[in-house]
């Protein structure tokens, strides 16, 4: 409850900022993809491939840092191929889809690279979950499986490639458990209760808009007295 009030007092605060300042805030389109996997759930290797695409609000403070807020739909989860040509043939695939809030502090060195870090807060909203082939229908939203949010740590970083144009690729882990399940040991072959995270790696292309006027802007703002 304290996180969710605490986002929403991050979003009032950008959208409430005065308006002579509202030209320092820059826009961003954001489309990419994610490389996921589940940590503690005896599928390995990030081969679960999801979407990861939204906007951002950017504010620029100092010379080089800035706070970032965005809002995205976020695709995560595990995959494994069929492991042996039988009923029983090995293959997983679980979809966690999620509607997720990003809070970063950057630093921008020479306007080429883009450094943050941050957290971000996601609510699950769809789900599914496939064994050797088979649809789980017990797991679901209502199901209280996996929880209802997704707490993460970030790490980012961005690459200009041409004018308003970023590349980016960012670091994820969940903080805390998403799910408390019963796996099969794949070295003892016995049942064992682990928790489980998510683990993913992101690359997106990020497109600026009002980058040049919010520059302008700072360059003019009243300098201090001496």
């Amino acid at each position: 409850m304290k996180l969710k009030l605490t986002v929403l007092i991050l979003f009032i605060a950008f959208i409430a900022l005065p308006v002579s300042f509202a030209q320092r805030i820059m826009g961003a389109a954001i489309v990419g993809v994610n490389a996921t996997q589940v940590d503690g759930d005896e599928v390995y290797g990030f081969h679960k491939f999801g979407l990861n695409t939204g906007l951002a609000a950017i504010v620029p403070f100092g010379n080089n840092w800035s706070v970032s807020l965005e809002t995205i739909y976020n695709q995560k989860g595990a995959h494994q191929k069929k492991q042996a040509n039988d009923s029983l043939d090995g293959s997983y695939d679980l979809k966690l889809n999620y509607l997720e809030v990003p809070f970063l502090i950057q630093y921008t060195d020479k306007d080429i690279v883009t450094v943050g870090t941050g957290i971000s807060w996601g609510r699950l909203v769809d789900i599914s979950e496939q064994r050797n082939g088979y649809n789980m229908p017990g797991t679901t939203i209502e199901s209280g499986i996996y929880r209802s949010s997704d707490l993460n740590l970030l790490f980012d970083i961005k690459f200009r490639l041409i004018d308003r144009l970023r590349f980016n690729v960012r670091y994820a882990y969940s903080l805390r458990p998403i799910a408390t399940r019963e796996v099969i040991d794949s070295k003892t072959g016995k049942p064992n209760i682990r928790d489980q995270y998510n683990n993913l790696f992101t690359f997106r292309l990020y497109y600026v808009f009002n980058e040049q006027l919010s520059r302008q802007s700072r360059n003019q703002s009243p300098q201090p007295l001496q």
